[in-house]
């Protein structure tokens, strides 16, 4: 694979966030924010009838996008910021670009849109380049 400072990182989908995914994520993750599974609760923040998804969720896109590039065991660092909530119903696209390259390594600007073209997660990875 051949990785330069430029190199889009191939985009990963989530055709649409869950709320019954949500609700399972909050059971897992002992989350008692209702936020997460009450739609009552979004409607009283403004954000419509809508639940909205949990951070780690929303990472988890920026990583699977990040192991279908370079493999499963690829990330070495990873760092981000959560500027929007992401709601049930949303289509997300995680991307990505590399920024600079040594020693086998690619750092890498990543992002995950929401249709409207808001941002809603964005951050730094440095990933680990398969040889061969």
């Amino acid at each position: 694979m051949k990785v330069e400072v430029g190199t889009p990182i191939p985009e990963w989908e989530m055709p649409e966030v869950r709320a019954d995914r949500m609700r399972t994520m909050a059971a897992i993750l002992r989350d008692p924010n209702p936020i997460h599974w009450d739609r009552s609760v979004g409607a009283a923040r403004g954000l419509g009838d809508h639940t909205v998804n949990q951070g780690p969720l929303n990472l988890s896109y920026v990583i699977n996008m990040l192991m279908a590039w370079a493999g499963p065991t690829c990330i070495r660092r990873l760092q981000v910021r959560f500027p929007l909530a992401v709601l049930d119903g949303d289509r997300l696209v995680a991307r990505g670009v590399v920024t600079a390259v040594a020693d086998g390594e690619a750092e890498c600007d990543v992002w995950l849109d929401r249709d409207d073209g808001d941002r809603v997660l964005e951050g730094t990875a440095t990933v680990a380049l398969r040889t061969g």
